[in-house]
């Protein structure tokens, strides 16, 4: 009997295997990565709870990055309190980790609805105005910048080094989108207007702005920052497919562009992944990357379809890592996590 007692948990070892190693076989794999080697690092990151514990500036810091882009949702206010809002992201400026940060890096970036001040709200928002004035004032933004005597946040700015240079271009798709049409589908927030509807995202005095500033062929590398996803459609949250016109506007207009090696990075879906359009016909794939979840993501929702996934879908804390090398022209997409581990990488060859 003693000798069967005594076999009876090898067996269980043997046919179970180790916990710990079954379960690291499913932890992403922490690489000495912390400070990784590239031409040029970016920090793009969105979706961050001021009151809720932020654990992803210690990585974030480890990977030296020589710019930090906000992605929206930087505070989570949803208040027609102009003092409240402030205070909310005053809280973000009194961080340590986010001193440290911009102490050392530029950062820069757009808004998303959260830090608008209402959920999912557009043009008809009330407080906008104010709303943009608390913002900019958060980003650091000049008294004289443009941004400042015209409607939205919206502006473009060029990042040169030894190597190369980077165009970033910031759309706002908050002040000037127009309604959104509702789902009467319980498990869908909003469905696509038919392709004939006259609604906007943009609005004409930013397609006018950002049509031009496609233009511009100077910069290696072009980057887009949208809050909202481009390529991902079938979801029924907000996203560019909402507006399918506005959709097919953007598409032909990315095919005419001179800016080269065009990429799209997007935040607002508490979740991070990477889409990519191989038949975009802009010479080279179309990526939108993905990073979304600083503080909070939804782990329990589906996943949804998105014909253009080309990773996992990653529902843990997230921030958006990308590598820019200028001699190969070649740009690694990484999300990251707690620990800087790395969830997923993606290279893309131009």
């Amino acid at each position: 009997m003693k000798s069967l007692l005594y076999i009876l948990p090898c067996l269980l070892l043997v046919c179970c295997g180790n916990p710990s190693e079954e379960k690291n076989k499913e932890t992403p794999e922490k690489e000495n990565r912390a400070k990784p080697v590239a031409d040029y690092t970016l920090v793009f990151a969105s979706c961050s709870d001021q009151d809720r514990p932020q654990p992803l500036w210690e990585p974030i810091l480890e990977t030296a990055p020589d710019l930090f882009i906000w992605g929206g949702d930087n505070v989570y206010a949803d208040t027609n309190d102009m003092a409240k809002m402030k205070a909310d992201y005053d809280k973000v400026l009194s961080h340590p980790g986010y001193m440290q940060l911009a102490g050392k890096t530029i950062i820069t970036g757009t808004w998303d609805d959260h830090d608008y001040g209402k959920n999912d709200a557009g043009t008809e928002w009330e407080k906008k105005q104010e709303a943009k004035t608390i913002f900019l004032d958060f980003l650091g933004v000049n008294k004289d910048d443009e941004r400042r005597n015209r409607e939205g946040v919206y502006f473009s700015e060029i990042y040169n080094t030894e190597r190369g240079a980077i165009k970033l271009i910031s759309l706002d798709t908050r002040y000037f989108r127009t309604k959104l049409n509702k789902s009467t589908n319980p498990k869908r927030s909003y469905e696509p207007w038919p392709e004939d509807h006259d609604g906007t995202l943009l609005g004409e005095a930013q397609w006018a702005w950002l049509e031009e500033e496609l233009k511009d062929d100077s910069a290696d590398f072009t980057l887009i920052v949208s809050s909202i996803q481009f390529l991902s459609k079938e979801h029924g949250w907000e996203k560019w497919y909402n507006f399918p016109s506005e959709v097919k506007r953007m598409r032909e207009l990315l095919k005419t562009a001179k800016a080269p090696n065009i990429i799209i990075l997007s935040g607002d879906r508490h979740l991070g992944e990477i889409s990519v359009d191989a038949e975009a016909g802009l010479g080279y794939p179309l990526v939108d990357f993905t990073s979304s979840g600083m503080t909070h993501t939804w782990i329990t929702y589906a996943t949804e379809a998105n014909e253009y996934r080309v990773s996992n879908v990653v529902k843990r804390l997230n921030f958006g890592l990308l590598l820019f090398d200028f001699t190969k022209k070649q740009v690694t997409f990484e999300l990251r996590g707690e620990d800087n581990f790395i969830y997923e990488r993606f290279t893309q060859q131009y």
